[in-house]
């Protein structure tokens, strides 16, 4: 046991000191405005997001931008009232889409962001990529342009501030964000000469030109984690930013675990490539990471809980910036192992309907080996 405590005491000190420091609260745009004027097509795709689409679309339509932009929604075959909302908006700058069929080889999301690019003119410049469910501060757009403009990038993306109101929320997504910047250290992202990539969905400002170089959204098209393969095309012979938000937020509720269970299984087993060999590492790694640090440091004796009680130290203390930027209370990173267990048997539940030919829905729709 001694020498899985000291195992993990180890990776920690590698977490801390050599992994992109990934703990770190930053990077945050502060609002700023581009130099130019650049043409800027703003694409919403959006499937049954009645509940959010008039407040995400009043917000594009007033950004505080002198160039030229226009919203194009693509109304994903909803089944709600989505597209009469954005219709009654009635905007001059707003362009609504119906989506045409989904071909088969297409993720629905990606085949809707493609028309709307299609939609787009021809002289457009960035196209600013967004999901329906966010909203956006007037300076918004500008911001990332004038990112994008100081460092001459090809994509600029942001996580944006999540909903943290229910106590499932409060609990759970906290994590998510960290979990993620432990996938994704965001220094890393940033370095162009490091291989990670990857980007947040929600907010993704990509030149006109890298997406020709890269072959358009067609690309990628099958992709389920689209944010992060658009960000390896771009990376790879471009440069690419990532960072939270101070701008833009999610107005989506996870009302309790059972959504956010939903939103991790629709695409857990995917990020290891449906591999069973992969699941076992990861899953072995994360028992060793997360649950044998505060397991050893209550239950063991000598140097086997002194090499835990360090490793669970090291936890919680990479936990605290990520709680001090959702204003959670410090005493949260005592229950990591706990959320990080829920993480790894959502992880879990989802290869296994994988296997079983089940996979997810989301939004109604159908994802993994059964879709």
């Amino acid at each position: 046991m001694i020498f899985v405590a000291l195992l993990s005491f180890l990776i920690w000190i590698y977490l801390l000191g050599a992994h992109g420091t990934f703990w770190q609260a930053g990077p945050v745009l502060a609002p700023a405005a581009p130099v130019g004027a650049p043409s800027v097509a703003i694409v919403v795709p959006a499937r049954d997001e009645e509940a959010s689409i008039a407040a995400c679309l009043r917000s594009l339509l007033v950004q505080d931008y002198r160039g030229e932009f226009r919203v194009i929604l693509v109304d994903d075959a909803s089944t709600d009232r989505t597209a009469d909302i954005a219709r009654a908006l009635a905007h001059p700058r707003l362009t609504i889409v119906a989506a045409a069929p989904r071909p088969a080889g297409w993720s629905g999301k990606l085949w809707a962001v493609a028309q709307g690019i299609a939609a787009a003119d021809d002289d457009t410049e960035f196209y600013f990529l967004t999901d329906a469910d966010i909203t956006h501060a007037p300076a918004h757009l500008s911001t990332l342009l004038a990112r994008a403009e100081h460092r001459d990038l090809d994509m600029v993306s942001e996580m944006v501030a999540l909903s943290c109101d229910s106590w499932a929320e409060r609990a759970l997504i906290p994590a998510f964000v960290f979990f993620f910047q432990l996938l994704y250290p965001f220094a890393r992202v940033n370095d162009p000469l490091s291989a990670t990539a990857a980007a947040a969905g929600g907010t993704i400002l990509i030149r006109r030109r890298a997406l020709t170089r890269i072959g358009g959204i067609a690309a990628i098209r099958g992709a389920l984690i689209d944010d992060v393969a658009l960000a390896k095309k771009v990376k790879t012979g471009g440069r690419i930013w990532l960072g939270h938000s101070a701008l833009a937020e999610s107005v989506r509720p996870y009302a309790g675990p059972a959504d956010i269970w939903a939103m991790i299984a629709r695409t857990a087993y995917t990020q290891l490539r449906y591999s069973p060999t992969l699941l076992a590492l990861t899953g072995t790694a994360l028992i060793v990471v997360w649950l044998v640090p505060p397991m050893a440091a209550l239950f063991a004796h000598g140097w086997t809980q002194a090499f835990a009680t360090l490793a669970w130290l090291a936890a919680m203390a990479s936990y605290l910036p990520t709680l001090r930027r959702f204003g959670r209370s410090p005493a949260w990173a005592l229950a990591l192992p706990i959320i990080a267990a829920f993480y790894t048997a959502a992880t879990v539940a989802s290869a296994i309907a994988h296997h079983r030919g089940q996979g997810t829905v989301w939004k109604n729709r159908a994802y993994g080996a059964g879709a």
